[in-house]
């Protein structure tokens, strides 16, 4: 939020009262975050006395073409909304200006008086948008990165479900990603996935052609409608997920119950009881297990039986195999111990005999006086 209808009914508001009007005024906020590689002056500087011919969007990128370069862009990030003073651009969801707020807001990033009084203003509370001053925005990052833009360069069915077929990852995170299509943003794909009937997470190469049929219509008219409207929320259909998907709050839809994961690095809200995930893409092998009727679970539970019997017999065996070799090998440890200390003994008892031997020899030769 905004996305690609919030960022178009900016854009057709800014065509309609600014183009051919000069610049009078600009100011900008010392904010290095959101005016990326410009500082305020340089920017006030390139932009008063300047005449706006156009105003141009791709994906959720909006950018002014004035009568000489340099020109500015808008990226509007999670909260960058376009204000005209006295006149209303669009009902924003989550909007961070009222008509009784003072103006310019304190949320301006950059303020623009035109030569007839027209004020206007792009604000950003959350500070993720950004602000640029591009020689030729078409031909330069980001938007010279973008995919088709959803609204003025829809893919055609057959280009759209081969892309498709050739992706191996989630759908909406698929969606999501600008350089595929641009435009579209969290709202959307949870609104055009839900009327769609597909999964989230459902991996976008496992899509059957109905799928990839429904989801192409599905884009296209949820986008259509949201831009006719100008992106004024209290005229979206009423049977819209977008109006209970905010905030991840218990609710259902048309009497089918909500529920919230993450898909895509974002929170997304689905029903689970319509988007249901198709083909053998489950972690989890949850097909039930087949009932046993009582004679079958008899037998099956005799049979698991002796098979723990027999299992608890070759146990016991293996035991007393066990037990048997130590023992033998006691034994022969035993034998050879008291063979060895056989062997000492006669050692020693032929040792002492020797010592008496040759005590006796020497006495015998020792010289009488």
């Amino acid at each position: 939020m905004p996305e690609l209808p919030e960022v178009e009914a900016a854009r057709r508001a800014l065509q309609a009262v600014c183009v051919g009007r000069r610049i009078r005024r600009c100011a900008a906020a010392p904010d290095s975050v959101v005016l990326s590689g410009v500082s305020p002056s340089r920017l006030e500087s390139a932009l008063v006395g300047r005449s706006i011919l156009e105003a141009k969007r791709k994906g959720k990128n909006l950018w002014l073409r004035l009568d000489e370069p340099l020109f500015p862009s808008f990226q509007f990030g999670m909260a960058g909304a376009i204000y005209i003073k006295g006149i209303p651009v669009t009902n924003y969801k989550r909007s961070v200006v009222q008509p009784t707020d003072e103006w310019p807001s304190k949320y301006s990033k950059v303020f623009v008086e035109l030569d007839d009084g027209i004020e206007f203003s792009f604000t950003d509370k959350r500070r993720f948008a950004r602000i640029r001053l591009l020689d030729d925005p078409e031909c330069m990052p980001p938007i010279s990165e973008l995919g088709h833009d959803a609204l003025f360069e829809p893919m055609q069915l057959d280009n759209f479900t081969d892309s498709l077929s050739k992706r191996k990852t989630g759908i909406k995170a698929l969606l999501l990603d600008q350089s595929f299509i641009s435009g579209i943003g969290n709202w959307i794909a949870d609104e055009v996935l839900y009327q769609a009937r597909i999964h989230p997470l459902q991996i976008a190469a496992n899509l059957s052609t109905e799928s990839c049929e429904s989801l192409h219509q599905s884009i296209n008219e949820v986008i259509k409608h949201a831009v006719e409207v100008d992106a004024d929320i209290s005229r979206f259909p009423s049977d819209w997920l977008f109006h209970v998907r905010w905030g991840k709050k218990p609710g259902d839809v048309n009497g089918k119950k909500i529920e919230f994961i993450t898909a895509g690095g974002r929170t997304t809200a689905y029903v689970p009881e319509l988007q249901k995930m198709m083909g053998t893409q489950l972690i989890k092998d949850s097909s039930p297990k087949p009932k046993l009727t009582r004679r079958e679970s008899t037998k099956s539970d005799n049979s698991a039986t002796e098979t723990r019997t027999k299992c608890e017999d070759v146990g016991k065996r293996e035991i007393s195999a066990k037990v048997a070799k130590k023992q033998e090998k006691s034994k022969t440890k035993i034998v050879q111990i008291e063979k060895d200390l056989n062997i000492d003994l006669v050692n020693a008892a032929s040792k002492k005999r020797a010592e008496v031997v040759v005590r006796s020899t020497r006495q015998r030769k020792r010289p009488t006086n």
